[in-house]
Order: C-alpha cells, then structure tokens, then sequence
C-alpha cells in the first residue's frame, strides 16, 4: 500500500540562496560598516575633538576621546624625516 508523501513546512519556507545574493549581503554590510564608521568620525570632529562634551551620550565622547588618545601620532619631526626619505 502506497502512503502519500506529505512535504513538510519547512520546505515551503527554504529560499534557495545564490551566489549573488551572497555577494550583495556583503556590499549592504559593508556599506552598513562605512556608515557608522563615518557617523562615529563626524561625532568626534563634532565635539570631543573640540574638547566638548556629547550632549546626549557623553559615554561615547569619552570612549572616542579614549581611542583617539591611544592612536600613535607622528611627531613634526618625524614627518619631517619620512618627508625627506621620500623625495
């Protein structure tokens, strides 16, 4: 006796995936990524740049002012050497 085969739910639901759905994905992230790389750049120029506060999240304008503290800086003195070494 011969059952009939029901699909199951799931089935239904799978959306078969491509390589350039993928390869969107990864654009719209990345470009997700540029954005709030650019924002957080703006809000810093905007204010602990300046030696200002944040006025709606000062834990944000601390916490730029803290990376933008630990980021080597390269003296006058150096660009000056490394201008010279290039030329």
């Amino acid at each position: 006796m011969a059952t009939a085969r029901t699909p199951s739910p799931v089935s239904h639901l799978s959306v078969p995936v491509s390589e350039e759905s993928n390869a969107v994905l990864s654009i719209v992230i990345a470009m997700l990524v540029c954005l709030v790389l650019a924002g957080l750049v703006v809000v810093y120029v905007a204010y602990p740049h300046r030696g200002e506060k944040m006025p709606a999240t000062p834990w944000l304008g601390d916490a730029l002012g803290k990376a933008a503290d630990a980021v080597p800086v390269i003296d006058e003195d150096e660009a000056d050497l490394l201008h010279s070494r290039s030329q």
